[in-house]
Parts: C-alpha cells; sequence; structure tokens
C-alpha cells in the first residue's frame, strides 16, 4: 500500500469568521493536520495540498456561491491576503516536495491533474482531510473509490458547519467503503 495525503481547501478564506466562506468547525482542525502533515513528511508519504482559487472576475465561482463571494469581498481570489486569502495555515509549513493542485470544483479529482499524479507516483491509496466534510471530501471520497483508490478519512482532520453534519457525512463514507479513522490512529499507523 502506497499513501498519499490530501490537504484540501485549508485555506485562510475558508478557516477564518472574517471570511463569508468560513467553516465553523475548520480552524479547530489545524492542530490535527499540522500534526498529520508533519507525519506524512517524516514517513515520506506524499504531501498533496488541493486548493481553490477564483478568478479576480468571479467567472469560475460556482454559480451557488456566487453572490456570497461577490458580497463578501471576493474571497479566495489569487494574490490575496490576509483572512479571505488562498494562503494555508503557517502551522503547515509548505516544504519543496510538497505538491499543490488548485481545483475548480469541489471535488480534488474534478477537471485536476491529481490522478495522473496519484498513479505517476504510484499511489493506491488517498488520506483526505481538510474541509467541508460535507461537500470536498465527500465528493473527494466518492470520485477516489470510483477510480478505484483505497480512502482513509481522519475524522478529526475534517470539519462541517455543524457536528450532526459532520457525523452523517462520516457515517455514508464509512458505509460506502471509507476507512475512518482519529489523526492518533492515523499516525500510529505510519510507524
Amino acid at each position: 500500500m502506497k499513501q498519499a495525503l490530501l490537504i484540501i481547501d485549508m485555506q485562510n478564506g475558508f478557516l477564518n469568521p472574517e471570511s463569508p466562506l468560513c467553516i465553523r468547525d475548520a480552524r479547530g482542525t489545524v492542530p490535527a493536520c499540522a500534526a498529520v502533515i508533519a507525519g506524512c513528511r517524516r514517513a515520506e508519504t506524499p504531501v498533496v495540498f488541493i486548493n481553490r482559487a477564483y478568478r479576480v472576475d468571479g467567472s469560475d465561482v460556482e454559480h451557488t456561491r456566487r453572490r456570497v463571494w461577490e458580497e463578501g469581498g471576493k474571497p479566495l481570489t489569487p494574490g490575496s491576503t490576509g483572512p479571505l486569502s488562498v494562503e494555508n495555515p503557517a502551522e503547515f509549513g509548505r516544504e519543496p516536495g510538497d505538491y499543490e493542485i488548485i481545483k475548480p470544483r469541489y471535488s480534488a479529482f474534478f477537471q485536476t491533474p491529481l490522478d495522473l499524479l496519484l498513479r505517476r507516483l504510484g499511489v493506491d491509496t488517498v488520506v483526505l482531510t481538510g474541509t467541508t466534510t460535507p461537500n470536498c471530501i465527500r465528493t473527494t471520497c466518492y470520485d477516489a473509490i470510483s477510480l478505484d483508490y483505497q480512502v482513509v478519512v481522519v475524522e478529526d482532520c475534517c470539519s462541517s458547519n455543524t457536528k450532526e453534519i459532520q457525523q452523517a457525512n462520516l457515517l455514508d463514507m464509512k458505509n460506502v467503503g471509507a476507512k475512518i479513522c482519529s489523526s492518533p490512529e492515523f499516525l500510529a499507523s505510519l510507524m
């Protein structure tokens, strides 16, 4: 088994309350995500940041999000800094060996080179972390399973706007075949 860690949408524009796109519980997962990232780097597991960035003119913003995006200061535009920015938390400490993919929609696989990258790296298992569980994590999970990858979801490294939404989506992913574990369980498996 060869794994790759995917860190999905852990960007200031989704983490900070000042952003209209903030996911309520996302910021609280940063320490666990940082520990998992560090553990994967020590284990030489590929680390892939899957980020979202919108064009300044908004031509690629999802129609369901466009109004909030426009009225909320146009978060996640290239070159942005501060609470609305595309930047990942400093705690993640981006390194030269990390990969980055910009995705145009919820799934990390949809119209991105992720599948090609993973196959070139010999990866057969994706480890999902990030936000939001019902949208980007779940759609990536289902696409990964459709592409015959094994899927691990690190539950305390994912977030939703409510605990009920979080638990329902984790259960659905478990029922479709994903392995759900905590960050301590995942880190122990790397040793």
